[in-house]
């Protein structure tokens, strides 16, 4: 079967779609939740087990303390409190355990944490309690994250009046869960304790209690802890702890029953000391299986999503040499005998795995539960794939693309641009397994375009001072006969002239211009774009380090500036119009100016920006009718765009019509970008359009890069704009006032289609310009296609890197506050690159078929 390459690689991409969908499903585990619902009132405590007959203790104990104070310090270690460092560094914290009025824990901290519940804040006569704890350790070096004992040790010390030392009474920390606070707070306090809660009560808190409250305190903790196990575990009645609380309760009552008959012998001490023993031994076992099912990973749904996105990504690398050799298409040979026979057997081999995993596995899965037709599917795709990847491999070596070796060793020689490109985005892939560099990773793709327009200033100097000594595209020399990927990139890679690759080179046409108003302006290019990437590196703040220092954003929306932010909003407008008109039909740029006054009138009426007659002090709306009245423009823009596509292709293969109806779609995208973006990111947006407009017209073009270079360069570029405009890796940095712009009610599709495409702004409208930038060539060829499978390629290898990387680490401390919303933002990114490809496809099919 052969394909485009642009074919193939939406194809391969859609399918890693469904590869991480799999594995993000498996990943994120079932959370361990009661179904009664938060907004029901809080139901009447369990009454006091007794056994033939009913007890007089229906209502919560009283609370043991009046208030919590807590304190919170971070990184604090358990040794910097206990150990010898304590006595140097806490004097006074050493004495009040060692002598004081307090009980002290090591507090072990697992992902994930736990967050402590809302404590209201009761003034009795009962004495105060005094928290001190930590959220994590760290390591010898000063680092945490990772699972080392010292990074996951934290003290606990609970200080109160009501607890009661004797003299010479000294007790070595005793080890717990960071998640025992939350009930041993709702106890302390009185509260009913939170029905999600997976820790159990700290016993020494109340061991000065009498027999009959410690029962009862424990009986309401396993209480609320078996319930939840029996929500959330079918086979609850198998598990030992919850065996252990039905012997406790029995003897609980029996204990009640004695009780309540005045029987003080030491029978009764003795079956209160059973009890307690037993109702203990059940908390520890209740709380370490709901632990143990929050923090448990669907193994299998993993391993499943896992293989599929490895094998989509063996497949485009392998099927490298060729899309690039053979005309941008792909010869899928599927249908052969011995693949076909290999097929049956994978296939059957994986159902029977499946099989025995889904009858034998004890806790649930998500992909057993599949139903049996669409498991059948995933399999027969997992089994398909690999059959592929076997077939390019036979066919490569039956090709000797891999064996065949020239006598005369090839002299290859990259330029820096090249190599730049290529180191640059392998170490963005390697740079995400360290938790700093993802949570700071606007600064790794500030370095690289920053570092990238320095390399094109540099190419741009030597094709102009050296002219015809070194040609701008002579990163290769090739011996005659060399028959591998880098002799076939040179010669079909790009879908316009690019010079020979031979040892004399071939100087650039400015070159014959030197010292004209190109030749300045082709020098100067790279430094402007460099200019305006650091002036947008000003405007917003954003990772952990430097979320909290001034920049011009909080400037700008501060009430006491929005006249300036007002201007500036204005001005960024009319750029926006002055780039994107010049490409634009007569009734497009009519229509995109309306849409842009619109912008501003959106604007104005929700009380961002002011008109110069507007009053600071008018009432504002909601904007409703002044953002549909946009959304009007960006619809007619966007269906004149799509009519003059659809003219070229079926009513007259018009070259000129084809690019005004890129460009129009384009407008309306940005249009739309404009609409959504608050108004000081309109700046971003307006400096996009810039570099976009400098790098097209004195870079890509005059230095004549490859489709494969300039597909890598918009890649980048989306990269460093998406966060630009003030994102980051941390979900709440996603501004959901978009998905209401002109919506009075919630509307899910609507909103979550206008809440993506605002976040994602900068890689949408760099894929969609790279669209327009390659088909607007008339001998283009297939640039569009092999763009589109080099589109995917780069951004599967961080995906398919980045699902290795969380699985090996998904034990680490950060597991869920960096890792995690990451791998949350790489799949939608993910998703938002298989309709950029499907955008390829149709538009390579368009040329394809012009053609």
């Amino acid at each position: 079967m052969r394909l485009r390459s642009g074919a193939f690689a939406a194809s391969c991409v859609a399918v890693e779609v469904i590869g991480v969908a799999i594995f993000l499903r498996g990943f994120f585990p079932t959370p361990v939740r009661s179904s009664a619902r938060p907004e029901h009132r809080a139901e009447t405590p369990a009454p006091e087990p007794v056994a033939g007959s009913s007890s007089n203790w229906t209502k919560l104990p009283p609370p043991l303390f009046s208030k919590v104070v807590i304190v919170l310090i971070d990184a604090l270690r358990d040794d910097f409190v206990f150990g010898s460092k304590g006595v140097k560094y806490m004097p006074y914290t050493t004495y009040l355990i060692e002598k004081g009025a307090s009980h002290s824990f090591v507090a072990e901290a697992k992902p994930p944490t736990v967050t402590m519940p809302r404590i209201k804040e009761r003034e009795t006569l009962s004495p105060s309690l005094l928290v001190l704890c930590s959220d994590h350790g760290m390591s010898e070096t000063g680092s945490h994250g990772a699972s080392s004992t010292e990074e996951v040790s934290t003290p606990l010390i609970l200080i109160s009046s009501a607890f009661e030392r004797r003299p010479g009474d000294i007790r070595h920390p005793k080890h717990v869960q960071q998640t025992d606070l939350a009930a041993t707070l709702a106890i302390g306090l009185g509260l009913p304790i939170p029905k999600d809660n997976v820790g159990s009560l700290l016993f020494p808190v109340i061991e000065g209690k009498s027999m009959r409250e410690q029962l009862r305190f424990l009986h309401l903790n396993t209480l609320q802890l078996s319930k939840l196990l029996q929500e959330n575990i079918p086979s609850y009645e198998k598990d030992p702890g919850f065996e252990q609380f039905k012997m406790a309760e029995r003897l609980h009552g029996n204990w009640v029953k004695l009780h309540l008959e005045e029987n003080h012998s030491d029978i009764l001490l003795g079956l209160g000391t059973k009890v307690l023993r037993q109702y203990l031994g059940a908390l520890k076992t209740l709380s370490l299986s709901l632990s143990t099912q929050v923090a448990q990973y669907d193994i299998y749904s993993m391993v499943i999503g896992t293989v599929v996105v490895l094998e989509v990504l063996t497949l485009l690398l392998i099927s490298i040499p060729h899309v690039l050799c053979r005309k941008a298409e792909l010869d899928i040979a599927l249908l052969s005998p011995v693949f076909s026979l290999l097929f049956y057997l994978i296939f059957l081999v994986l159902t029977a795995i499946h099989v025995v995993v889904c009858t034998s596995s004890e806790s649930s899965c998500y992909f057993c539960s599949f139903p049996w037709l669409a498991a059948g599917g995933v399999m027969v795709l997992v089994s398909a794939l690999l059959c592929a990847i076997l077939s390019a491999l036979a066919r490569m070596v039956i090709d000797g693309t891999l064996l065949r070796k020239n006598a005369a060793h090839p002299n290859l020689e990259w330029s820096e641009v090249e190599l730049l490109l290529l180191l640059g985005t392998v170490g963005h892939v390697l740079s995400l397994g360290a938790s700093s560099f993802v949570e700071e990773e606007h600064q790794t793709w500030y370095f690289l375009v920053n570092t990238l327009c320095l390399a094109l200033s540099q190419e741009t100097c030597r094709s102009y001072f050296l002219r015809d000594d070194y040609g701008p595209q002579h990163h290769f020399h090739v011996e005659q006969g060399f028959e591998g990927i880098f002799a076939c990139t040179l010669q079909d890679s790009t879908g316009y002239s690019v010079p020979k690759p031979d040892r004399a080179g071939k100087g650039i046409p400015l070159a014959e211009a030197q010292g004209g108003y190109k030749w300045w302006a082709v020098l100067a290019s790279p430094w402007l774009v460099l200019v305006c990437c650091r002036l947008l590196r000003s405007l917003n703040q954003t990772g952990v380090q430097g979320a909290h220092r001034p920049d011009l954003s909080h400037w700008l929306t501060s009430s006491d500036h929005k006249v300036q932010l007002s201007g500036l909003a204005a001005l960024s407008l009319l750029v926006i119009f002055m780039l994107i008109q010049r490409g634009c039909s007569p009734m497009s740029k009519v229509a995109l100016a309306l849409g842009l006054l619109g912008v501003f009138c959106y604007r104005a009426a929700i009380g961002n920006v002011l008109f110069p007659w507007q009053p600071d002090n008018k009432g504002i709306s909601k904007g409703i009718i002044e953002a549909r009245f946009v959304y009007v423009f960006i619809l007619g823009i966007l269906f004149m765009g799509t009519k003059d596509l659809l003219k070229s292709q079926i009513i007259s293969a018009d070259f000129k019509i084809k690019t005004v109806g890129f460009w129009e779609i384009y407008s309306g995208l940005v249009l739309l970008a404009a609409l959504l973006l608050r108004p000081h990111n309109l700046p971003v947006l307006a400096f996009s359009l810039l570099i976009q407009t400098i790098m097209t017209k004195f870079i890509w073009k005059p230095l004549k890069h490859d489709a494969a270079e300039i597909t890598v360069m918009h890649y980048w570029f989306g990269q460093a704009f998406f966060y630009f405009q003030g994102n980051s890796n941390n979900i709440a940095t996603i501004d959901i006032s978009a998905g209401f712009v002109g919506l009075d009610t919630y509307m899910e599709v609507p909103a979550t289609f206008l809440t993506v495409f605002g976040t994602y702004v900068g890689p949408v409208l760099w894929a969609s310009h790279l669209v327009h930038f390659l088909s607007s060539e008339a001998n283009s060829g297939s640039a569009l296609s092999r763009a589109c499978f080099c589109y995917a390629l780069i951004c599967s290898v961080p995906v398919a890197t980045y699902i290795i990387l969380v699985t090996s680490l998904r034990y680490h401390l950060f597991i869920w506050s960096v890792f995690s919303p990451k791998l949350l933002y790489e799949g939608m990114h993910l998703l938002i690159t298989a309709a950029l490809c499907v955008v390829f496809t149709a538009t390579d099919q368009t040329s394809y078929t012009r053609a």
